[in-house]
């Protein structure tokens, strides 16, 4: 009984087998596309914001017509639409690949900016949204990678024309990773680590001397020298500050009219 349920088994495997083989196979309609009709339609579809399909179809170019300036285009316009598809994995991917094989390309200073749009996208409300959260839970890696891209085009290509973009977006960052530190510093502070707070604090002055976050920074190593009972310093400090940042927040008394360096209530922390 046994040998004869294991031939019907085996029977009607192969039955779906033959029935599977029989079936007409999946016709590859861009098999024999031109690569003029091939970059078309991708186009169409990155026009028409699909970009899974245009990606779908650059790679089917790429693949049949490997070399060229189709085949090159084809491997920025995949770059681009994984950025659009906020797929950075595979963007950065792209981007480096294309720099690799074409270093001396007449627009690779596209490329280089395009890496630094892909990481720059991930701090878009940086500045917002750190508030809300615990400063020292926010890692400040892809600031400071999407920093080291746009650098990367600023100095190997300082006449390109998104120079002038990446240099602006590049004062943003700065600002971003001072104004991280200054976080940092401040969540020591509300702990009573005072000592580790004026370190974060006075990174964030030495280290990003231009940024706008770097008033804050100096403000909060005064108060750390005021509660570490370093007073000649916090004094010092204090001169410091009063010259650079005459007309700061920091310096305007409350209405109970509080020593200036307990201005900072919970409220600006």
């Amino acid at each position: 009984m046994q040998k004869k349920l294991s031939l019907v088994v085996v029977s009607v495997v192969l039955l779906g087998l033959s029935a599977c083989s029989m079936l007409p196979e999946k016709s590859d309609e861009t098999k024999n596309w031109s690569v003029t009709k091939l970059y078309a339609e991708a186009r169409e579809e990155m026009n028409g914001n699909h970009y899974e399909a245009a990606i779908k179809l650059f790679e089917r170019l790429e693949s049949n017509y490997p070399f060229g300036t189709y085949a090159a285009q084809a491997q920025m316009e995949i770059a681009y639409a994984h950025y659009k598809t906020q797929d950075q994995a595979q963007a950065l991917a792209a981007v480096e690949r294309f720099i690799k094989l074409h270093p001396n390309h007449q627009t690779v200073d596209y490329m280089y900016y395009l890496r630094g749009l892909i990481t720059f996208n991930d701090q878009i409300g940086f500045l917002s949204s750190v508030y809300a959260q615990d400063p020292t839970e926010r890692d400040p890696k892809a600031t400071r990678e999407s920093f080291a891209a746009f650098k990367a085009l600023v100095e190997k290509f300082p006449d390109s024309k998104y120079t002038p973009d990446a240099i602006a977006r590049m004062k943003y960052l700065i600002n971003a990773m001072a104004q991280y530190e200054v976080h940092v510093a401040k969540y020591y502070y509300r702990r009573g680590a005072y000592l580790a707070a004026f370190n974060r604090a006075q990174g964030a002055v030495t280290d990003y001397a231009d940024a706008p976050a770097t008033e804050e920074a100096l403000f909060l190593m005064i108060r750390c020298h005021d509660k570490m009972g370093n007073l000649v310093l916090r004094d010092d400090a204090q001169r410091v500050f009063v010259k650079n940042y005459p007309n700061s927040r920091f310096l305007n008394l409350n209405a109970q009219q509080r020593a200036w360096w307990n201005f900072w209530s919970k409220k600006t922390d």
